[in-house]
């Protein structure tokens, strides 16, 4: 796991995100992971696979129900 430093934090900031920690229970390096995370990885992030996969539904999506055709192929003949 990676950790980072931040120098030169106000004073205010700091006492702000002491008190923030303790409303919601915790400590105060919990509480700036918590909004780091939330800031770097917000819940309404559209990601690619969910995205293609409703582009794939409006445009009338596929049926895969559809039987494969399951007779062997036949060499190539190359004479």
């Amino acid at each position: 796991m990676s950790s980072i430093t931040i120098r030169n934090l106000p004073e205010e900031t700091h006492r702000a995100l002491r008190q923030r920690a303790a409303l919601a229970g915790r400590s105060t390096e919990a509480e700036v992971r918590a909004i780091l995370e939330q800031a770097a990885r917000p819940q309404g992030r559209i990601q690619l696979g969910s995205l293609l996969a409703e582009i794939g539904r409006q445009a009338g999506g596929f049926d895969l129900a559809i039987e494969r055709d399951k007779t062997p192929a036949k060499p190539m003949v190359f004479e």
